[in-house]
């Protein structure tokens, strides 16, 4: 089990790490806007899901795997910067309309907006340069446990992002009167595709 310094440790490295601006919090702050709370708590769940996998990939061995096959890894790294473009470019062409404010979102924007926080944190270079990089130096890896992973490791990673991200959601739907004209949305999203695009080359210039 993680002692009470590296626990700490992480929590503070990963918080940092969440809290910086990125694709994420951008794409987080747009859908929150766009399709209010839930929405935007459905985009958080896949951030969080794609911050768990690669928990997991760098936990379970998979980083120093990647490490020896360079190709997987520059085909991973360009898919996913061409997927960040694509999503840019969703957004900035999005038809946009003035929201209706207390109209609930349907089962399939919520879904969507699920698989886009999966997607946007699995292309993201940040992630993946926390994960794969500097999470060994915050612990070590080769003593983690299943059992560690599973009841310290996992919980602290959704705590963290959670106390992270509901604060932009929150923030995002109370001005979300303020942003709700097919303008503001205009914008907003555009702003979101433009951090998104600077993600990607971020990324193949690595």
């Amino acid at each position: 089990m993680l002692n009470v310094s590296q626990a700490l440790t992480y929590t503070a490295a990963l918080g940092i790490a969440a809290a910086i601006p990125g694709p994420g919090m951008a794409a987080l702050v747009a859908r929150s806007v766009s399709g209010g709370t839930l929405s935007g708590f459905c985009l958080l769940f896949g951030l969080i899901l794609g911050d768990l996998t690669y928990l997991s990939f760098a936990i379970f061995g998979l980083a120093m795997i990647a490490a020896h096959f360079d190709a997987l890894f520059q085909l991973v790294r360009w898919a996913a910067a061409l997927y960040l473009c694509y999503l840019a470019w969703q957004f900035w062409f999005a038809n946009h309309q003035a929201i209706e404010i207390g109209h609930p979102a349907k089962k399939k924007e919520l879904l969507s907006a699920a698989i886009s926080g999966l997607t946007i944190t699995l292309g993201n270079p940040k992630t993946i340069g926390f994960y794969l990089a500097l999470l060994p130096l915050v612990i070590n890896l080769e003593t983690v446990s299943l059992q560690t992973w599973g009841l310290m490791l996992v919980p602290l990673t959704i705590l963290v992002l959670l106390g992270v991200g509901a604060p932009f959601i929150v923030s995002a739907v109370r001005v979300r009167h303020l942003l709700s004209s097919r303008r503001a949305q205009q914008w907003l999203f555009r702003g979101a595709a433009a951090i998104m695009v600077a993600a990607a080359a971020a990324m193949l210039a690595t």
